[in-house]
């Protein structure tokens, strides 16, 4: 999907449509998750500090993300994956790779491209939004193709014209070439797909060990093998925050990681799953960041094991410096968890006896615990930019900007004109939070676009050409 979050946030706000959009992070510690092509065109790229964006782009639009609405749209798209193959290998909300062998299409140019040019109209007509597709006989050259063809496009790489088109690019395009690796061959000389491939399996093993010097000249001489895999069944559950100003006292930390133990048991049970490793995520003021696990006896999904486990394993970190971030996984998932069976229905069953005598008695504390951490992830500390709301008399809206007591609010809907903003104060009663609205109003005609569209992408050597497709991902059948 072409920069997928903001051009979410622009089908869903008309007022956005055509605008730089910038979802992410807005704190002063922010980071960019995605920046609309218009954005782009100022140098804002994803990962970068919020903070930089905005001086880059001062006019654009800063919105917290509503992952609500990216999964409802990513489900669609993926549905429409699904039509075309039994094998459909997700890599995140806004990309896959398709197996189209195994979807019977027959494997010729014209078959292939008439497939991916229909799969980018079904997008439009289900979604409002644009992907770009990449069509080649591996997952990597699909990927880059998909890369390259944004925005909005398509671009089938056929049999022998490979080494021709990946050539002259950065060597950075080939999966698993980071900064650290890239460098490390610039030093020898090498900065191209092709410099690499004539560099040699040898030279390549010297440079960065058997394992991954192998690797990189197999997909440098278009080698890949690698099947397209259906399931990807989560390793682990994991929560983490990053916080505005570093923590110090102690006290708030072990909070902090309490909090982040009930939420992260939250979701382990909402996905039906238990797990046997706890894992702690600390990053210092320094930026340094460690991790500390301890493997439990078996699988849990108790809310009283995770949190203690995380206690524990805080105790031997010391944080007296500051704390920018916290995290909080269980890892080694199963689907059942390892108790005492007997013990288990026994304790249910004496449970239940006491409720049958004391109906009215009120909650186990697990349970209050439960309701309450819900309860506040349900309800925002403060309004965010970008989130929705319904005011009792004014309608559907979203949060255009709050301080010194008062919230911005702009009513207007995804099929809508661009609406109307009025100011409220923050505690008005009549303003509540709201779910996000769908982007294809129900019976709009299909294909009809929500949203233009994007800006071509900068020519090469205009600011922001080097971000490229990085943020968006992409649909790689």
């Amino acid at each position: 999907m072409d920069a997928f979050y903001a051009s979410a946030e622009q089908a869903a706000k008309p007022s956005l449509r055509g605008k730089p959009v910038v979802v992410g992070g807005i704190g002063p510690r922010g980071v960019v998750a995605t920046a609309s092509y218009e954005a782009r065109v100022f140098g804002v790229r994803s990962a970068m500090a919020t903070a930089q964006a905005r001086r880059l782009c001062p006019n654009a639009a800063y919105l917290t993300p509503r992952f609500t609405l990216y999964r409802d749209v990513s489900e669609v798209v993926m549905g429409l994956l699904r039509q075309l193959s039994p094998l459909v290998e997700p890599l995140s909300l806004d990309e896959a790779f398709v197996d189209l062998e195994a979807g019977g299409v027959e494997p010729t140019a014209e078959a292939v491209r008439a497939v991916g040019e229909r799969l980018r109209r079904d997008i439009r007509a289900a979604t409002g939004l644009s992907g770009s597709v990449g069509l080649a006989g591996s997952k990597m050259l699909a990927k880059i193709g998909s890369e390259q063809a944004k925005p909005d496009g398509l671009l089938l790489i056929e049999p022998g014209t490979e080494a021709a088109l990946l050539g002259p690019m950065s060597v950075r395009v080939i999966p698993g070439v980071g900064p650290a690796t890239a460098e490390a061959l610039r030093r020898a000389g090498i900065t191209t797909v092709a410099e690499t491939g004539e560099a040699g399996e040898a030279e390549l093993v010297r440079l960065l060990g058997k394992a991954h010097g192998a690797g990189l000249y197999a997909l440098a001489t278009g080698h890949d093998d690698r099947p397209v895999v259906a399931e990807r069944d989560a390793k682990s559950v994991s929560v983490e925050d990053t916080f505005e100003e570093d923590l110090t006292d102690r006290v708030r930390v072990q909070m902090e990681i309490a909090r982040l133990a009930d939420r992260c048991v939250t979701r382990l049970r909402a996905a039906g799953r238990s797990g046997r490793t706890v894992v702690i995520k600390v990053r210092r003021y320094d930026f340094s960041t460690l991790t500390r696990s301890e493997t439990l006896r078996g699988p849990t999904d108790d809310r009283t094991v995770v949190r203690e486990a995380a206690a524990r394993l805080l105790e031997g970190v010391d944080t007296t410096a500051g704390v920018r971030l916290l995290g909080v996984g269980v890892t080694g998932l199963a689907d059942y968890t390892q108790e005492d069976l007997f013990a288990f229905a026994q304790a249910a069953s004496e449970e239940a006896a006491a409720a049958a005598e004391a109906p009215d008695a009120p909650a186990p504390e697990e349970e209050r615990q439960e309701e309450s951490a819900e309860a506040t992830e349900a309800r925002p500390h403060r309004w965010l930019p970008g989130l929705d709301v319904r005011h009792a008399e004014y309608g559907a809206g979203w949060i255009q900007g709050s301080g010194v007591g008062r919230v911005t609010v702009r009513f207007e809907e995804p099929w809508s004109e661009p609406g109307r903003v009025r100011t409220f104060a923050v505690d008005d009663p009549a303003l509540e939070p709201a779910e996000p609205l769908p982007l294809i109003r129900p019976g709009q005609p299909p294909g009809r676009p929500a949203v233009p569209s994007p800006s071509p992408e900068p020519a090469p050597g205009a600011p922001g050409a080097s971000e490229g497709a990085s943020a968006a991902g992409s649909s790689s059948p």
